[in-house]
Order: C-alpha cells, then sequence, then structure tokens
C-alpha cells in the first residue's frame, strides 16, 4: 500500500516539473516573440520626429520671403511722394500774376457810408464795391462815365468818389429806361448823393454826348455781354469810348467770364463773354491793356449757368468775372485831333509798351500783344457784319 501510494505521489510530482518546463519553454519562446515585436514598433515611432524638422524649416521660407516684400513695398510707394509737391507748387507759380485786391481806406468809407440803401447793401457781398473802387482808383474832381448804368448801384458808388467837385456821365439805352428802369432810375438820381450825376439817355451805339470829353474814366460793368446780345455796333462804341477819353484816360470793363475760346457764343444765352473778345476789341480801338484784378474771380465757376440776375437766382454775384483796365496812350493821337491827320511816327512805341504790360494770360498776351500792327491791316468781316441795335428783353442792367 505504501509502495502505491509512493509511486503516485512521485507521478505527481513527475507531471508538476513537466508543466513548469513547458511554462518556462512558452515563456522563452514568447519573450523573442515580445522583443522582436518591440523593434517593429519603434521604427514606426521614429519618423515622427522627421516631420519636425521639415515642419519647422518651411516657415523659414515663407515667412521670409513676405519679410522681403514688406521690406521692398515702402520703396515702392515712398518714391513718388517727394515727386508729387513740387507739381502743386509749380502749378501755383506759374498763374499769372494779378493785382491784389487791396482796400484803399477811402473806399472802404464810401462803402460804409450810411446813407447807403439796404438794397445796395444787400449787394455789396457780391459785387465787392470796395475792391472795384481801389481797382479804379477814382480821386475827388475826376469827370467819369458808367456806360450800362442800369439801376444806378455802381453809378452812386462813382459819384461819392468823384465827390461834388467831380461828374459822373451815366448811360443807359432805351430798351432799358422803357423796361425795368422806367421808376428805378428816377429814383436813384433823386438822391442827394446824386446831384453831380449827369443822365444821359442814348444807345450803345453812340452812348455819350459830345460835351463828355477829357474824362479820366469810363466803367462797363456786367454790360459788355449786353452789347454783343443786342448787336450793338461795338467798334463804333469803343472808338466813342476811346474818344471821350483824356490821354493816359482809363477805361474799365467787368463781367461775368464765359468759357475760354467761346468767343461770343455765350453772351446771350449764359449772359457771359469770352474776355479775350473785350481784350481783342478794346485794342482794335485803340486801347492799351493795362492790368487786372482778381477780386471777382471764382476757379469754382463751372461757366456754364445764366449770370443774368433774373436767372442766376441764389448764385447772383458769385459768377466768375474778370475785371480788366485799358488805357488811352498819353501821346496816342487821332482823326479828332487834327481831321486826316496819319498816326504819329512813335506808335511803335505803343506796340513795345503793350508787349511790356501785364496779360491776363500767357496765351491771350501773345495773341492780343500784335494790336498796333492790326491798324493797316483790313478789319474783319464780324466788324463789318454787325447789324444795328436791337432790344434785349433779358438785359442785365445793373447786375
Amino acid at each position: 500500500m505504501r509502495r502505491i501510494l509512493g509511486m503516485t505521489v512521485l507521478a505527481v510530482l513527475t507531471a508538476c516539473g513537466s508543466h513548469k518546463a513547458e511554462v518556462k519553454a512558452d515563456e522563452a519562446v514568447t519573450a523573442p516573440a515580445a522583443e522582436a515585436a518591440q523593434p517593429a514598433a519603434a521604427p514606426a515611432a521614429q519618423p515622427a520626429p522627421a516631420p519636425t524638422p521639415a515642419a519647422a524649416s518651411a516657415p523659414k521660407i515663407v515667412i521670409a520671403a513676405p519679410a522681403t516684400e514688406a521690406a521692398a513695398a515702402p520703396v515702392i510707394t515712398a518714391a513718388p511722394a517727394p515727386a508729387a509737391a513740387p507739381l502743386v507748387s509749380t502749378t501755383v507759380a506759374q498763374a499769372p500774376a494779378r493785382t491784389p485786391a487791396k482796400i484803399s481806406k477811402a473806399a472802404a468809407a464810401i462803402v460804409h457810408a450810411k446813407d447807403r440803401t439796404a438794397e445796395d447793401h444787400a449787394l455789396d457781398e457780391g459785387r465787392k464795391p470796395a475792391e472795384m473802387l481801389t481797382f479804379f482808383d477814382l480821386k475827388p474832381g475826376m469827370k467819369v462815365a458808367e456806360i450800362g448804368a442800369g439801376g444806378g448801384y455802381t453809378t452812386e458808388l462813382l459819384a461819392r468818389a468823384v465827390g461834388p467837385t467831380g461828374t459822373v456821365y451815366a448811360q443807359n439805352p432805351s430798351a432799358f429806361l422803357s423796361g425795368f428802369l422806367k421808376e428805378v432810375w428816377p429814383a436813384r438820381l433823386a438822391r442827394p448823393v446824386n446831384a453831380k450825376v449827369v443822365r444821359v439817355d442814348r444807345e450803345f451805339a453812340a452812348p455819350l454826348p459830345d460835351d463828355a470829353k477829357d474824362l479820366d474814366a469810363i466803367v462797363i460793368v456786367a454790360i459788355y455781354h449786353d452789347t454783343v446780345a443786342m448787336e450793338v455796333d461795338r467798334q463804333g462804341m469803343n472808338e466813342v469810348l476811346f474818344k471821350a477819353l483824356k490821354p493816359g484816360g482809363a477805361l474799365y470793363v467787368i463781367d461775368s467770364s464765359a468759357r475760354m475760346d467761346s468767343g461770343i457764343a455765350d453772351a446771350k444765352t449764359l449772359h457771359r463773354i469770352d474776355e479775350a473778345i473785350v481784350l481783342e476789341e478794346a485794342e482794335e480801338a485803340g486801347f492799351r491793356f493795362e492790368s487786372e484784378s482778381d477780386f471777382l474771380r471764382n476757379p469754382l465757376d463751372m461757366r456754364d449757368w445764366n449770370s443774368s440776375p433774373a436767372s442766376a437766382g441764389e448764385r447772383r454775384g458769385s459768377s466768375d468775372r474778370f475785371a480788366l483796365k485799358f488805357l488811352k496812350p498819353r501821346h496816342h493821337h487821332r482823326a479828332d485831333k487834327a481831321e486826316g491827320g496819319e498816326k504819329p511816327a512813335d506808335a511803335a512805341s505803343d506796340a513795345k509798351s503793350a508787349a511790356t504790360a501785364k496779360a491776363p494770360a500767357a496765351a491771350k498776351a501773345d495773341a492780343k500783344s500784335a494790336a498796333p500792327a492790326k491798324a493797316n491791316a483790313p478789319a474783319a468781316p464780324k466788324a463789318a457784319a454787325r447789324p444795328a441795335p436791337k432790344k434785349d428783353a433779358d438785359a442785365d442792367g445793373d447786375e
């Protein structure tokens, strides 16, 4: 019995030993397999750091390119900036010199006179009477005339400037007198300050009487374009004005400007005139251009609207206007001094004086400075074809 029990225990022990050996054998086989699997996983994890250097290097290229472009951009944009400034200053420097709109004490005193009417004061902002009187440079005791006096706004200012010892001839055509001036004009002349004003009811073609001679100045304010619209013989009119002035006397013309090179096309429709026409026609009559003033200039005016008071509305007094001064040469003697007389030998000096006078614009100066040479040329066709005067219902009168 004991022998059988011993053999059983031995068998059990032998079986246990065999099982342990199999487990160890399994572990020995599994361990190399696991170790073999570990190296396979490691290479898969190693490529991960590889993209990191590539990713780091890519941004360097992208960043470097914009940085270069950003540095170049200021060079491109900054270059034109310095060049733009001289363009503006050069344009201003090349603008034609104009008479400064300074105001004399005498002119300021006239404008601020307490007995001027409220209606006249209401027009002052657009008319700039102080600057105008300063430009005219009238003195007490002078003899002056106004062509197309209208309602007398300017006439009264002239009367105040020449004073009680001076004389003002104020002309109006029948078309004005029978129309909008029927009541206004007599009321103006009745004012005590206008006691020395001589009423002249004559047509534009022959605007002054024979006793109006040796005048110091003649003014035409906002009317020259009306003489075009009314088809006045302007050549004859200007010759009368030239004859009435004393040697050295001045002709002043103020009017709303038309577009350059438009001639007389806008005279009736827009009540404007190209100042080149005024220059040409005045010089044809013997006047010499002397100077201009810019106190009524308005560069914002497109010059495409009607400047007549009846049509301008709120824009009245805002049109771009030129103010020109012409002189009757002191040494100029015409047929009115000696019948059949010829022009003096020193006519060449007139041309020289005209060439050195200030011009409203360089281009116009070149075109107009040859006026003395035109004296021997045939009359322009437009002068010969001018018809007789006729009425214009929309005449400006006194602007």
